[in-house]
């Protein structure tokens, strides 16, 4: 089985709709499983289509019925997103023989609010947000940080961490073993 063939398929699909692939991942256990993690494009088709909302109204200004709009920079991944990623990504893989041999159980899903950050791009866009990274090997004289990003540049994430003396610490991309955003309340 060719799992970069399998993303690929699901690339096509998830561009179709506007959407991203996070990540693919193919388990096997009792069952074989197919996860597929799929997440909105920051100004995708939601923002393009103007008759499905892409704003919450947030706050109703003096009791006169004023809505004030305000923008979600982080949309959000609802259950007909994945359903109709699912029903498309379904039909390919059977259609083109993607997955040899019988049966398996296809998930499409949303990363969730801990999500993890693979590519340059996820440390760009989720800048300003926690995260906590671990490394294969030290950077500086640790391998886990937790603090907000910072961006991304010359093959370095950007990480400012808390703490007494506030520091940016920069992390080469190829050293991280594990990046996820932390879920703040």
């Amino acid at each position: 089985m060719d799992l970069e063939k399998i993303r690929g398929a699901a690339e096509r699909v998830a561009r179709s709709e506007g959407l991203e692939i996070v990540d693919v991942e193919w388990k096997v256990g009792k069952q074989r499983f197919l996860r597929v993690y799929i997440d909105k494009v920051p100004g995708g088709r939601e923002a393009a289509n103007t008759s499905k909302p892409a704003a919450a109204i947030s706050d109703v200004v003096g009791g006169l019925g004023t809505a004030e709009v305000v923008h979600d920079p982080y949309p959000k991944i609802s259950h007909s997103d994945c359903e109709r990623v699912s029903k498309q990504l379904s039909v390919i893989l059977d259609v083109e023989e993607l997955i040899p041999g019988p049966g398996y159980v296809l998930e499409v899903s949303s990363p969730g609010l801990d999500r993890a950050l693979k590519k340059p791009a996820d440390f760009e866009r989720f800048r300003g947000r926690l995260a906590k990274i671990s490394t294969s090997e030290p950077v500086g004289e640790a391998k886990f940080f937790e603090g907000r990003l910072a961006g991304f540049a010359d093959g370095k994430v950007h990480v400012e961490l808390k703490g007494k003396e506030g520091r940016t610490v920069e992390v080469p991309l190829e050293t991280i073993r594990k990046a996820n955003l932390v879920v703040e309340f």
